[in-house]
């Protein structure tokens, strides 16, 4: 551990080293030289002596002296060796120190002076002193010399390190350890502990300074373990199932409340992965929730799963999750469970009860489209053709009429009883409303099968139904469409079955028909037509074309029959063929009726104006839709505005009016016959029971049906004889019940010829005219005015003339 002390130490330990060192050497080499200088001065103050002292011996040749004087010269520490020698050779003295051998193989210095005698003659030389000198020795006088001002220098410096080294451990080091174990103290044990040191310098303040922090740590950790605990409280004590979640998803918290919905306890599920709390179905769904962000950089998301309680039961949740920002990993999700599992029912119920019919217990139109949609995708799937069999009752609304809506309901889940009878487990039926139904039916020859399953339920309901007591009859119009031969979307295969439907309709019900491309023609042309009547009712197209009637008897014009038209400015003039069915279908009727109403009387008014048109009638069709509690007085206000005689007008019906057993149109016809109307029974002969319909109804015209007319110059002798006998019993029949009888579709004169025979009061056909406009009608009365004065024959009237 690199502590401060140490690197105190080391720090001061380099500083000597770096600083004293160098200074000490300095001094030792100072000191060394300036020895050997001294020593060296001391050598040669030695020499001079002993060659003055050697010039009289060496002279006198006296070897003892001399000898005493080269010993005298090893006293010297530096001197090792002497050598002696005078000019003759006579005297030579060498000496040398025996107690130090070693010196002379030390480096040595050899120092030769001449030794000089003088007498009265001068100076001259007689000799030479040799002297070697140790250098070692030179420096031994610093060892001795110096030695005592060395130790001190070194006391010196240890007591400064020493001293150095104790106030680093007193001042520095002794408040740092106790601050040092405060803190690890603070770290190990929790525990705010202070440090005890009071001094008045960078120390003492520091140690304050902590003491300080540590005070306001403690207040801050006591005010957050108390806000803990309040927050702690809050979640556990709040009425909703709260938990939350870490990053792995793994359970962190849970509220109390949540503790006691699920059954289990907090050790229990702490640290659990909250996956397994779930159904395994449901797993993919919680890993792939996605949230949506919200105004704090978090995420919101809502998800409603299965979770499994304590006890192993199961309640369905709708967990609401919050989470916090994305650099946040730390912070945990907080969750608010919410127990929808009897709103999950509830809805369950709800939704069986939307998609499933009340009165027959199958699906409606809003469940068929669910599962058509479902089984398109299971058809694409598998590569199988699936099969809409689209069914409409025949009678239906008759049944409801006669015999009440109970026992239209009865009719209805006896229906689905004996259709379902010859359906497979899988197949599906559906009651799309009123009286229509559909079967889903897959398989990979869904047409074949379709097909036998549709005809076998077509003849089921050919039997006759026990409603109450009562058998009725009633029979299926059905349609076919196949997927994905004929529809390439659920939509389209409901329209085409429809539409195979509706064909069978127009063919004379009862029976199944198969989708084929042409009726996407006849749908188009009943689109086309559709438009036109509204586009005709906007822009005031309709006309109110009249045909005459005239009497058989004198040729005179008894009146007009009132005929719809449309002048389309670009397909011209339309007939009324179509335009009566599918008005009648979309509910336009009402709007060209009125309109046919006001134009037809207006017309009436004007002819009216010529001289002896004053008793024609006119003869309005009306459609058994039209027949609401208001046409008496709506018609009475034309009439009025017109000054028209209620008895001029004819109000021409169908025997589909009077099958309809209505006693509101019962009521409507009573009124406009007491108002003065009469009352005519239009292509008598075509429907059911149509000579009952004589008794019960107020009628006054009975207008044969012109498939009879055309029969009577037709086809071989024995047909034209049944023709006119029931030609003529309808006369008879119709004279007695005191109805005039009105001849249809005359169109040559030997048809005209023959129903004069037989009695016929009127007719009316081509023969005589065709329809015309009011401004054609005026001007062909005015151009043959010899019709309105004579009564002859009729062949002044055809339409040539005009």
């Amino acid at each position: 551990m690199h502590s401060v002390e140490n690197r105190f130490l080391t720090i001061v330990t380099a500083t000597t080293l770096l600083v004293v060192v160098p200074l000490l050497a300095v001094y030792f080499m100072l000191t060394s030289e300036r020895i050997v200088r001294e020593r060296m001065n001391s050598v040669d103050v030695l020499i001079g002596t002993a060659t003055q002292s050697l010039g009289k011996p060496v002279w006198d040749l006296d070897s003892q002296s001399v000898s005493r004087i080269a010993n005298s010269l090893l006293l010297d520490d530096v001197v090792t060796a002497v050598s002696i020698r005078d000019t003759s050779g006579v005297i030579s003295v060498n000496a040398s120190n025996a107690q130090d051998e070693a010196a002379t193989r030390r480096e040595s210095k050899i120092v030769t002076r001449d030794i000089n005698y003088v007498d009265r003659d001068g100076s001259r030389k007689i000799g030479t002193l040799t002297l070697t000198i140790d250098q070692h020795a030179t420096h031994a006088g610093f060892e001795k010399d110096e030695i005592s001002m060395l130790a001190v220098l070194l006391l010196s410096v240890g007591v400064v390190f020493a001293a150095a080294v104790i106030c680093n451990r007193l001042i520095v080091m002794r408040p740092l350890n106790r601050l040092t174990a405060a803190i690890e103290a603070t770290d190990q044990l929790s525990s705010r502990r202070r440090v005890d040191w009071h001094s008045r310098d960078e120390m003492g303040a520091l140690a304050a300074s902590f003491n300080r922090m540590q005070d306001k740590l403690e207040r801050e950790e006591l005010e957050l373990k108390r806000a803990h605990d309040r927050a702690t409280e809050i979640y556990n004590g709040t009425p909703a199932m709260l938990f939350s979640l870490d990053s792995l998803d793994r359970i962190t918290a849970v509220s109390d409340y949540w503790l006691a919905a699920t059954g289990y306890s907090r050790e229990n599920v702490i640290g659990r992965s909250f996956l397994e709390l779930l159904d395994p179905q449901s797993h993919d769904i919680y890993r792939d929730r996605t949230g949506r962000p919200d105004d704090k950089g978090g995420t919101t998301c809502e998800v409603t799963l299965p979770l499994r309680k304590a006890d192993g039961t199961w309640m369905t949740v709708l967990i609401l999750e919050t989470t916090g920002p994305a650099d946040h990993s730390e912070l945990n999700s907080l969750s608010v469970m919410t127990d929808v599992t009897a709103l999950k029912e509830a809805e369950s119920r709800n939704l069986s009860l939307a998609i499933t019919d009340h009165l027959t217990g199958q699906l409606n139109r809003q469940g068929f489209e669910a599962a058509l949609h479902k089984a398109i995708r299971t058809a694409d799937e598998s590569g199988e053709q699936l099969a809409c069999l689209f069914i409409d009752l025949d009678r239906f609304k008759w049944i409801n009429d006669n015999l009440g809506h109970a026992a239209g309901d009865d009719l209805l889940r006896k229906v689905v009883e004996r259709s379902r009878e010859h359906l497979r487990d899988k197949d599906i039926m559906a009651r799309l409303g009123g009286d229509e139904f559909a079967i889903l039916i897959t398989a990979p020859r869904a047409q074949t099968i379709a097909g036998e399953i549709g005809e076998r339920v077509c003849a089921a309901l050919r039997n006759p139904f026990n409603l109450r007591g009562t058998e009725v009859g009633i029979s299926a119009s059905m349609g076919m469409a196949i997927y994905p031969l004929q529809a390439d979307s659920s939509a389209d295969l409901i329209l085409k079955a429809d539409m195979a439907m509706y064909d069978r309709k127009r063919a004379g019900k009862n029976g199944l028909c198969i989708f084929d491309s042409s009726m996407l023609d006849d749908a188009r042309e009943r689109h086309e037509l559709e438009q036109s009547i509204e586009a005709a009712l906007r822009n005031d197209w309709v006309e109110t074309h009249l045909q005459p009637i005239i009497s058989l008897r004198n040729g005179m014009i008894a009146g007009f029959e009132a005929l719809m038209r449309i002048k389309h400015p670009e397909r011209g003039l339309i007939a009324p063929g179509k335009i009566i069915e599918i008005a009648e279908e979309n509910g336009s009727i009402g709007r060209i009726g009125e309109r046919v109403m006001e134009q037809s009387i207006a017309h009436l008014a004007r002819i009216s104006e010529l001289e002896g048109t004053e008793e024609t009638y006119l003869a309005i069709n009306f459609s058994p839709l039209q027949f609401d509690i208001s046409l008496p007085s709506r018609l009475a206000a034309l009439l009025l505005r017109h000054h028209i005689a209620p008895k001029r007008i004819v109000i021409e019906i169908t025997e589909a009016v009077l099958m309809l057993d209505n006693p509101d149109v019962h009521a409507v016809l009573a009124q406009l016959s007491e108002f003065g109307c009469q009352i005519a029974l239009d292509d008598f002969g075509t429907g059911y029971s149509s000579l009952s319909y004589l008794s019960r109804f107020p009628v006054d015209i009975v207008k044969v049906d012109q498939s009879f007319t055309r029969s009577l110059t037709i086809g071989n002798s024995d047909a034209r004889r049944k023709s006119r006998m029931l030609i003529k019993g309808i006369r008879t029949i119709s004279h007695q019940m005191g109805c005039s009888v009105v001849a249809e579709g005359v169109e040559t004169a030997e048809q005209a010829e023959v129903l004069g025979k037989l009695g016929i009061d009127f007719g009316q056909g081509y023969l005589f005219a065709r329809p015309l406009d009011i401004n054609s009608t005026m001007a062909m009365l005015e151009s043959d005015s010899e019709a309105k004065e004579s009564h002859h024959d009729t062949a002044h009237l055809n339409v040539e003339s005009a």
